[in-house]
């Protein structure tokens, strides 16, 4: 899954990437809302994290120039500010959750989650396809409840699939949600990937629409 982090304090900034990371996802930063607003209108993510007090665009305006163009991705706010009334403001400008400063990593980990369960319209933090179950929380996957070892690009790619299982997955899009903007890896990575994951969880498990994509399907035998 792949996020960005809009946050002009370095030291913060650096603690919620390194946190992220560990847990699984690609992480993005923009450290002003103008680099903020560009990219969010031009890459796709599952997730923002947005500071409201950046420099050269407020993130209020930031996240309203977002919603008016139809960005849609899930929004979850940052801010030493606050009133109920900033909340409320923050809310009504299109933000899906709001995170007063200071918070625990645990609690932005929780929420992180918790939103993008709620994109993928999934309920739980355990996403089950047949006998294939992960656990978000835990970042742990079994298989006919059996614990399956991955690596971190193996479970960052099958974390992506089983968000979005039933439907089917471009490579690009994959490639994307894999390695982020580093543009120097192709299609070959990916299959690579896909390939020691297959090995592990079965061939069937991941099908391959040729010319289409990837698919698990909402529930795999």
């Amino acid at each position: 899954m792949r996020i960005l982090v809009v946050e002009d304090d370095a030291r913060i900034s650096r603690d919620v990437v390194t946190t992220l990371g560990a847990a699984g996802y690609v992480v993005e930063t923009a450290g002003d809302g103008e680099d903020a607003w560009f990219r969010g209108d031009t890459e796709d993510y599952d997730l923002v994290i947005l500071d409201l007090g950046l420099l050269k665009m407020d993130g209020l305006a930031v996240l309203k120039r977002w919603r008016s163009a139809g960005r849609s991705m899930p929004v979850l706010v940052l801010t030493a500010r606050g009133t109920w009334a900033e909340r409320v403001e923050g809310i009504d400008a299109g933000a899906d959750d709001y995170l007063p400063k200071p918070f625990h990593m645990e609690e932005l980990l929780a929420r992180t989650r918790a939103l993008l369960r709620r994109s993928a319209g999934l309920a739980a933090s355990v996403i089950e396809a047949g006998p294939l179950s992960l656990d978000t929380r835990q970042m742990r996957v079994t298989l006919h409840g059996v614990p399956v070892v991955l690596s971190p690009l193996e479970y960052r790619l099958l974390a992506y699939l089983m968000h979005h299982k039933g439907r089917i997955v471009p490579a690009p899009e994959l490639l994307e949600h894999l390695y982020g903007d580093d543009d120097a890896h192709e299609a070959n990575a990916l299959e690579a990937v896909m390939t020691r994951l297959r090995r592990k969880l079965g061939p069937a498990t991941i099908e391959t629409r040729r010319g289409f994509g990837y698919a698990i399907a909402a529930s795999t035998a």
